[in-house]
Parts: C-alpha cells; sequence; structure tokens
C-alpha cells in the first residue's frame, strides 16, 4: 500500500524486515532495510526507481492499486544496481513504452542486467522534465556509489531524490527520520557510508558542495533505502561532509584473531596499555572472528588508530585476519595510523605480512610491531602494556598526518577527468604496486585509475 508523504509524492516501496545480508554476504544488514520508490502525481507522472527483484510481482500488484499503471507517463532511474532496477522487467512487461530517463551509463548497466530494448532517454546534470507544477531536475553522481548514479530534485516541494546518498539499511513502516531511534538511525547510516560509500569520500564531498553551490532549497530529502529526511534534511548533508573528510574520533580499535587465546591475552594487554597512558581515548576490542565483519570496518573508521593481530598459522595469517585486511584495503580508509601485533609457536612472519598489509591498505604504520613466542608470561605482558603505551604516544605525538611516508616527487598532481581521483606522486600508489615518489608521467601504461580503472590518458594537471 502507498505512502503519501507530500501533496505530489507516494511512497510505493517495500520494506524489508527479513534482510539479515546484503550484496551476497558482503554486508550485514541486522536491522533490515527497505527499497524506496516514489510515484509523482502532477499533470504528468512520474515514478522514481522500483524495488528488489524479490520483489517485483508484489511491487507491480501494489503499485496497480495506486495507479493505473497506463497513466505513469516517465521512469526515472537514478541508480541501476537490482535492489532499484529488479521490479523493472515486470513492470515493463505491462507499460513497456514508457520512457525511462537514466544517464548513458546507466542505460548501458540497465542493458547489460535485462538485456531489452527499451525506450531509454539518456539525461545528464541540469537537464529537466516539466510534471506541471512541479519540475525535476537531474544532477550526476557518478561512483556514489556506481558510475550511473544521478540524483533527481523536483523543484516545486523541493525534495532530493538521492537514490543511494544518505541512506541506511534500517526498516522502518514509520518512513521518517524524526520518528526512527536516533542512535540506531545514524549507527545504520554510519556503517552504511563505511562499507558503501568511504571509498568514494572524495566525489561525495565534491558532489554535496556541488549541490550546495547550487542554492536549491531542500525541505525533504529521500533517498532509496531507510528513512525519508524531513526534520533538519540538512543534518544528513552535514554530517556526511565530515564523513568524507578522513573522519576519525578520539578511539583506537584493536582487532584480533586467536587460536589459543595467547593473541586476546596481548590485545587485552595492549589495551590496558593504551588506558593507562591515555585515559581519554576510547579503546574498543574487537574479535576478527566472533565480531561482525561490518561492525568492526564501522569502528575502523571511526578510529584514529587501529591494531590488528593474529597468530601465525602455516606461516602466515588467519583465514579471517587475512580477509578483513582485504576488505580494509578495498575500503581506502584515510589518515590513520596502524601497527601489528601476534604470537607465533616457531616460524613467526605473521607481523611482519600484517604491518606490510596495513601499509598497503594506506595506514600510516608507526612501529614495527610486537610479538611473543608462545603463550605470553606475565613479563611478555608487560612488554604488550609498553607497547601499548609507547603506541598511543606515538599516535598522539604525530602533528601532521602522513608527513613521514611522503617522498619529494618531480611533477605535479593530476585528476581523474571521471571520478575525480587525485594521483600524488608524493605518494605514489603503493596498493597498486606504485610506490611513493613516483611521477605521473613515470607511471607505467598498464597503469588505471584506483577508482574508476581508466587510463593515464583520462587524467589532467591539478
Amino acid at each position: 500500500m502507498g505512502k503519501k508523504i507530500t501533496e505530489h509524492v507516494t511512497w510505493v516501496g517495500k520494506v524489508d524486515w527479513d534482510l539479515k545480508h546484503f550484496h551476497g554476504n558482503e554486508l550485514s544488514t541486522k536491522k533490515g532495510s527497505s527499497y524506496n520508490s516514489y510515484l509523482i502525481r502532477d499533470e504528468k507522472t512520474a515514478l522514481i526507481d522500483t524495488v528488489w527483484l524479490p520483489y517485483d510481482e508484489e511491487f507491480v500488484t501494489h503499485l496497480k492499486e495506486e495507479i493505473d499503471l497506463h497513466k505513469i507517463d516517465y521512469i526515472i532511474m537514478n541508480h541501476n544496481e537490482v535492489d532499484h532496477s529488479g521490479a523493472l522487467p515486470e513492470l515493463m512487461r505491462e507499460i513497456p513504452g514508457t520512457p525511462i530517463y537514466c544517464t548513458a551509463a546507466g542505460e548501458k548497466i540497465i542493458r547489460g542486467h535485462y538485456h531489452q530494448d527499451w525506450n531509454f532517454v539518456n539525461v545528464k546534470t541540469g537537464d529537466t522534465l516539466d510534471l506541471g507544477t512541479q519540475k525535476l531536475t537531474f544532477i550526476e553522481a557518478p561512483m556514489l556509489h556506481w558510475p550511473d548514479t544521478m540524483f533527481t530534485y523536483m523543484a516545486g516541494e523541493n525534495i532530493l531524490f538521492s537514490n543511494d546518498g544518505f541512506g541506511q539499511h534500517f526498516a522502518t513502516e514509520s518512513l521518517y527520520n524524526d520518528l526512527a531511534d536516533k542512535s540506531q538511525l545514524y549507527y545504520e547510516a554510519q556503517k552504511y557510508y563505511t562499507n558503501i560509500l568511504n571509498l568514494y569520500s572524495v566525489q561525495v564531498k565534491k558532489k554535496i558542495n556541488d549541490i550546495l553551490a547550487m542554492n536549491l532549497p531542500i525541505s525533504m530529502i529521500c533517498p532509496s533505502h531507510g528513512v525519508i529526511w524531513r526534520d533538519d534534511p540538512a543534518q544528513i548533508v552535514r554530517t556526511y561532509l565530515k564523513w568524507a573528510d578522513a573522519y576519525q574520533e578520539n578511539q583506537a580499535t584493536i582487532i584480533y584473531d586467536t587460536m589459543w587465546n595467547s593473541t586476546r591475552k596481548m590485545a587485552e594487554a595492549i589495551a590496558e596499555g593504551i588506558e593507562k597512558t591515555d585515559p581519554d581515548v576510547n579503546v574498543v576490542i574487537m574479535n576478527a572472528v566472533k565480531d561482525d565483519k561490518n561492525d568492526i570496518t564501522t569502528q575502523i573508521f571511526r578510529s584514529k588508530a587501529i591494531l590488528v593481530g593474529c597468530p601465525t598459522i602455516n606461516y602466515g595469517l588467519s583465514f579471517a585476519t587475512d580477509g578483513l585486511l582485504g576488505m580494509v584495503k578495498g575500503l581506502r580508509f584515510k589518515n590513520k595510523k596502524a601497527a601489528a601485533f601476534g604470537s607465533y609457536g616457531w616460524s613467526g612472519g605473521g607481523v611482519k605480512q600484517i604491518t606490510e598489509a596495513l601499509k598497503a591498505a594506506g595506514f600510516e604504520v608507526v612501529n614495527d610491531g610486537i610479538q611473543e613466542l608462545w603463550v605470553p608470561d606475565e613479563k611478555a605482558i608487560e612488554r604488550c602494556r609498553a607497547f601499548g603505551a609507547d603506541f598511543i604516544k606515538a599516535v598522539n605525538g604525530t602533528e601532521e598526518e602522513g608527513k613521514e611516508d611522503m617522498i619529494p616527487a618531480e611533477g605535479g598532481k593530476y585528476v581523474c577527468s571521471i571520478c575525480g581521483y587525485v594521483y600524488d606522486p608524493a605518494k605514489g600508489d603503493p596498493a597498486n604496486g606504485i610506490p611513493a615518489g613516483t611521477p605521473f608521467e613515470k607511471l607505467p601504461d598498464t597503469w588505471r585509475c584506483p577508482i574508476c580503472k581508466v587510463p593515464k590518458s583520462k587524467f589532467n594537471p591539478q
């Protein structure tokens, strides 16, 4: 059943209370989610986005109860991942000639998903569509978080339909932010940002500033997951600007895996050393196996520093630690320090591998880490306490983040014309084998933008 949210707009989406995992098994959604679709009725009628594929028939059935489908003049697809476009095939069987407004990249993705020659209308930033008393303006937002993403702004009632931007995986029948538990809502919003948008923070910041520069009055923000922001909608915009700016709190997170509790004991002793040295810092300890991986990454997002530890297993790392470090590398956290710790029996080597993985993930590693043989005795525990104390002193004592890792290099910065990624010669691209100090001109021809994968030819001097 539809829910009227303004004079012209009705919510016609689906609340999914049962959803516990998303993107396959990559993202936990303990609070469920929603797939928000919006019907705009004016002199002309437009439908913005659909719902996830498992609910396609249900969506179309309920939409028929709300409106004669043949009265829908336009379909607006802000983003075409299947959680938004999944009901399109079922809907288009009913109204096959209805024009679908999307970006050029959006058309390619829809064709790639459904292999249909529908009536596509490509739009770009600044293009408009008059509905009568209301007018839609399209705003491209590539890589927030797919290449096809766009926002749609409706002048008249001043609504920004932001798709995945400003969303959360948060099921609620009440729809609105002022009716939700604020602490739960903001945790899910931050978890969503961490795991979906953090690696695109450069684009997030740029796009928000672009929209702010347009001086659009915004009375409501309607994302495609979670709540509608109607009470001070600018609050989530302000929060995104903070999150996109190398966010950190006064927190240190210790993440460990353990086989026979040796590494756990080290983690707890390191925490004691940190807390005794800096009582103001919030210390969080998380188990890489038992704690949810997306909750761990959310705590990393909050932290100014992390420590990662595990026992050396088969001359390497535990499955959970190795997998978590891979996730962390992909999320591209900024402005965070780190170190490694671990126990071993005969070979050792795990701490060094963690250290290298942290460096490859973009963390500023402050020391070589600590490792202890077999089960730590009281002397080893005291060494771990001292290690924790020295670690937090190093974290707090560095005034210019990342300066030590900068290597002077000839040549200037270059910016990707597609996604806005900036290549800085002083930093290089360690995650892709490009050491700090490598000028842009000396990058191999095979090098690609780490974000959108376009070649060097798409970069311009900054």
